[in-house]
């Protein structure tokens, strides 16, 4: 039998990402340099030919980063411009100030400017109306797949490649037993070029979770972090954490101070939670509650939305997250990182590791301050809470990359403006 190579329906020039990354040199590289024509000076001064080559490479790794950001769930384009353009046209300033080499301030601004208007333009016109639509073979375990919203799910009924036209994939579940002919379908459709997804991967892609259930299923090997980046991104946390404690300190001083105005009892905060490899170590927080004499059970380890031991200072601290800003002492202390599932106090986590399957394998990083499942999910409070915190760190591990952290930071600076997830 013989298939067609069969196309998804036409899509817009615009969301195509060569013709992006051209439109935004051109925008935001060349017409800079030749609007210098119509101003003092040269164009071919050493100023402007440097803020050219400038403005190119910071248009490259703007689109390197968008392109490797985007690849995680939950991500929408309109949120990863600015900060991917703030990244490139960053670098390209910091290079700048260190070399001292002549520039062109007002170039670089306007290549800023008009590279972020472009990318703009292109999201408003054409990429917000985008909806992925994926064909589903129906057999196996896909009833969990088709619940998860943003996609467009076409339950195949018979396995002919023209019926996943205007499709942009396919997605099966290769652990089902096939009836041969869908099996000669898959293999048909991957010829023909279709990208053929696995269920359980495509949902940890589109939830940003990683779900465990039995052992056979585990891949522990996929949830050992790389060790070449483990250590390259302990020696980055120390450094910046040296880099911005000058600046930390007067912070943490007046909040210290509005804490002991605000209700009696230290500033500082102390708890001995799990860290990394499940080593205990001794957290640093701000006091944002008040000091009450309760038996330390697992109970009055978690707090709820509307506890009313907060105080009105620690609400703030908490909905802004300078509440984990002593956590800088853990990440000089080589204890905990920037990034990275949050220490559970020991008490919760021997108690989670009873309950929980597989609990103890988040413990393969070191803590952080912020995380994946704080800014997906936000706090937790009890067993069931837990658990889908659970899913998120694991697919910060079996996904951990320099790109996933950043897209983390960009999350996390968004949730501390808008105050989701605090509790």
């Amino acid at each position: 039998m013989r298939y067609d190579r069969v196309r998804s329906a036409p899509t817009s020039i615009l969301v195509r990402k060569r013709f992006q990354f051209a439109g935004a040199l051109l925008i935001g590289a060349l017409l800079p340099w030749l609007a210098r024509w119509l101003l003092p000076g040269s164009m071919f001064e050493p100023a402007s030919l440097n803020t050219l080559e400038a403005n190119a490479v910071a248009v490259a790794i703007a689109f390197w980063t968008r392109i490797s950001i985007e690849t995680y769930p939950g991500i929408r384009r309109s949120s990863v411009i600015l900060p991917a353009a703030l990244t490139g046209h960053g670098v390209t300033v910091v290079w700048f100030l260190l070399t001292r080499f002549p520039y062109d301030r007002l170039g670089l601004a306007a290549g800023f400017l008009l590279h972020v208007a472009w990318l703009y333009v292109l999201y408003i016109r054409a990429e917000r109306k985008l909806r992925r639509r994926i064909a589903v073979v129906p057999f196996g375990e896909i009833e969990g797949l088709v619940e998860i919203a943003g996609v467009d799910w076409h339950i195949m009924k018979r396995p002919q490649l023209h019926d996943a036209r205007g499709c942009s994939a396919i997605v099966a579940d290769f652990s089902a037993k096939l009836p041969s002919e869908w099996e000669a379908f898959l293999a048909d459709a991957a010829l023909a070029g279709r990208i053929v997804y696995q269920v359980k991967q495509l949902s940890e892609s589109l939830t940003g979770r990683v779900e465990i259930k039995h052992l056979s299923e585990n891949s522990f090997g996929s949830l050992v972090p790389s060790l070449g980046y483990f250590y390259l991104k302990s020696i980055i946390d120390f450094c910046f954490a040296l880099v911005v404690l000058p600046f930390a300190l007067s912070i943490m001083a007046v909040v210290a101070l509005a804490i002991r105005m605000d209700s009696k009892g230290p500033a500082l905060f102390r708890q001995k939670r799990a860290g990394h490899a499940g080593r205990p170590i001794t957290v640093y927080k701000f006091r944002t509650m008040r000091q009450v004499d309760v038996a330390e059970d697992r109970h009055s380890l978690m707090t709820d939305k509307d506890d009313g031991r907060i105080t009105r200072v620690g609400r703030v601290l908490r909905k802004l997250r300078i509440d984990e800003l002593p956590q800088i002492i853990n990440i000089l202390k080589w204890e905990m990182s920037w990034i990275g599932p949050r220490p559970e106090a020991q008490l919760l986590s021997v108690w989670y590791t009873g309950e929980i399957a597989f609990y103890r394998y988040r413990h393969v990083v070191k803590p952080g301050i912020s995380g994946w499942a704080q800014v997906n999910q936000g706090h937790v409070a009890g067993v069931d809470d837990a658990k889908e915190k659970l899913y998120y760190d694991f697919y910060y591990i079996k996904y951990f990359s320099p790109w996933l952290d950043l897209l983390i930071v960009f999350r996390t600076i968004k949730t501390m403006l808008t105050g989701r997830g605090a509790r």
